[in-house]
């Protein structure tokens, strides 16, 4: 298998991990979250939207000043294929009360956001891997932590 930092077809990219983002409020968090994953083909226009409309019907603050914005069940045709983006926003985002310094996007068709959460879980609920994912500067830093998420998802 190709080298997951390098294969286009990876479920992270090294070109959809942004560590210096900065954003005025979460909507424009997620707006921006929206346009990487656009960016890198793993979704359309329209899943942008929808993933603002997520947002208005439940926060996807998970903790540990951690995000992770994703579209509705509806927006599953916009997804081209499954994917995350990584947005680091150092000076931190006001999410409903919460600071939120890393958003990590998600892009899913059928279920596969649900395993995605579980790995994204696991790494959260380690307050160490937690702090380390919040104060990477380095994109090799974050591919390392998020390695099990990619490795597990992976065909």
């Amino acid at each position: 298998m190709a080298d997951p930092q390098l294969d286009p077809g990876a479920l992270l990219e090294r070109r959809a991990v942004r560590l210096t983002e900065q954003a005025g409020d979460r909507i424009a968090a997620i707006r921006r979250c929206g346009e990487v994953l656009v960016e890198t083909g793993a979704v359309t226009d329209e899943y942008v939207a929808a993933m603002l409309e997520r947002e208005r019907s439940i926060s996807t603050y998970v903790g540990e000043g951690v995000a992770i914005p994703h579209g509705t069940l509806a927006s599953k045709e916009a997804v081209r294929r499954d994917a995350l983006a990584v947005l680091r926003f150092p000076d931190g985002v006001d999410w409903d009360g919460a600071q939120v310094t890393v958003c990590v996007a998600i892009a899913a068709r059928g279920d596969g956001h649900v395993e995605l959460l579980a790995a994204l879980a696991e790494i959260l609920l380690d307050p160490d891997k937690a702090r380390e994912l919040r104060e990477a500067t380095e994109i090799d830093d974050v591919l390392r932590l998020l390695a099990p998420v990619r490795e597990e998802n992976s065909p």
